[in-house]
């Protein structure tokens, strides 16, 4: 048995796998001298079968399961010796990618090809400039946040005039093309918040309007997608392309949000611990909290602007042709050319960052140990327990989950990753030349 190497180009080979008989015929009259003590045939007792019954009956599958243990573990042998660096595993080659006859055996060859990274070089130094934008939390942000604060802590009042951001109750009746009512049309009671609405002109049909007024509306403007227009006009989704667009809306009931007061109750409600008393102390908590807020999203934007630009600077090849095959072997699901066209240079991008980010963490001697897995579990696992209202949770007992949480793959990649990401930001931070700017909420969400 022996495994030969042909390289078809820079990041491609083959590896002929050749077996002979003197390497399988030991290992199959073994398995078949296992199974003839524990076969029943009819006629005989158990190990008294002829062995060429034996071997009529179970000699081809023994053989090639025997065969394809070998030839998989003669693959995996060759490489891990030679220490190749793999994209994907073997793939068998489809055509003549196979020479051998399980029912005259003598000698096999089995053919596969696989694929191999890019080598790739990652340079970041003080000549990359990069600019590090940060939220202006200005005053005006910082009472819109203490309106929402109050908004959402306030109560409904009735009001007698709409406002632009009332939660009104009316009718909707389905009216025809004349503006007459629709004969066993719709007409249903439902409400609408204004504050939400996305058409300013539907806004401004309703504010400075009163109980008992009407208005011309199509649900169109006031509802988010056919899901919620069924449910306003109280119909089945499947229902709405029997009815029109134009209904008369007559309010029947405006309500108002009343803001909560700023006092001790509310400052208790949104501050248990007691830290803020006043106004002004709830203004200077608001600005701190929204600082830190958007010195996070600050620093995710920083992060994704230099992958970004690693990943435009860095151009190399991959094995493009056996990706595609090896995808497409490897999927549970049967999946078409087209699919893997669709969707591969996604894969294909998701690749390089993990070169990248390999080549960084080598680079630079970046690593992650499995305390610092445990130790952010467990800060994860805190963190949910305290939503639930749980302070206090036993180191021990919290130590034990966190290693029964990591057994999950899935998981564990996901805190991997989060971890990665944190490390690399340190790094980009001290590497690269940073030119902190100050930008409006408003251009900040909108770059």
């Amino acid at each position: 048995m022996n495994v030969i190497r042909e390289d078809l180009n820079a990041l491609t080979a083959r590896l002929k796998v050749k077996i002979f008989p003197e390497d399988y015929q030991p290992k199959v009259s073994e398995t078949l001298s296992k199974y003839r003590k524990t076969a029943k045939i009819p006629g005989f007792r158990p190990g008294n079968a002829p062995m060429g019954i034996i071997q009529k009956q179970f000699g081809k599958s023994v053989l090639f399961d025997e065969v394809s243990k070998m030839v998989t573990d003669s693959i995996n042998k060759y490489i891990s010796d030679e220490k190749l660096n793999l994209l994907g595993n073997p793939i068998p080659v489809e055509e003549n990618g196979f020479s051998g006859d399980f029912s005259n055996p003598t000698d096999f060859e089995f053919i596969y090809e696989i694929g191999f990274p890019p080598a790739i070089d990652v340079a970041i130094s003080k000549k990359d400039s990069f600019d590090f934008e940060k939220v202006d939390v200005n005053q005006k942000l910082i009472n819109k946040q203490a309106e929402d604060i109050r908004r959402r802590y306030g109560k409904l009042v009735s009001s007698d005039e709409v406002k632009e951001k009332d939660l009104i109750l009316g009718r909707f009746v389905e009216l025809n093309e004349d503006k007459s009512v629709k004969e066993s049309g719709i007409d249903h009671t439902s409400s609408i918040s204004l504050e939400f609405l996305d058409s300013d002109d539907a806004r401004s049909l309703f504010v400075g309007k009163k109980v008992g007024d009407s208005v011309e509306i199509n649900p169109d403007d006031v509802s988010k997608g056919p899901k919620d227009k069924a449910a306003m006009l109280g119909v089945k989704e499947d229902e709405l392309t029997t009815i029109g667009s134009l209904f008369s809306y007559t309010i029947n009931e405006i309500k108002a949000m009343e803001l909560a007061e700023l006092n001790s109750e509310l400052y208790l409600k949104l501050y248990p611990d007691a830290t803020v008393t006043n106004e002004e102390e709830f203004l200077a908590r608001i600005k701190s909290d929204l600082e830190k807020m958007f010195e996070q999203d600050s620093e995710k934007k920083l992060y994704k602007t230099i992958c970004d630009s690693l990943m435009a600077k860095i151009t190399t090849d991959f094995p493009d042709d056996f990706l595609k095959r090896w995808i497409k072997q490897v999927n549970d699901k049967p999946v078409t050319n087209e699919q893997i066209e669709t969707e591969y240079e996604g894969y294909r991008n998701m690749l390089k960052w993990q070169l990248i980010e390999k080549n960084l963490f080598d680079k630079y001697n970046l690593k992650i140990e499995q305390t610092e897995l445990i130790d952010f579990t467990k800060y994860l696992l805190r963190t949910n327990y305290a939503n639930y209202g749980i302070l206090e949770v036993d180191e021990g007992e919290l130590t034990q989950s966190a290693m029964k949480f990591l057994q999950d793959k899935k998981q564990t990649d996901s805190i991997v990753s989060r971890l990665a990401e944190d490390k690399l930001l340190k790094l980009f931070k001290a590497e690269v030349t940073l030119k902190e700017k100050k930008v409006s909420y408003e251009n900040f969400i909108a770059r």
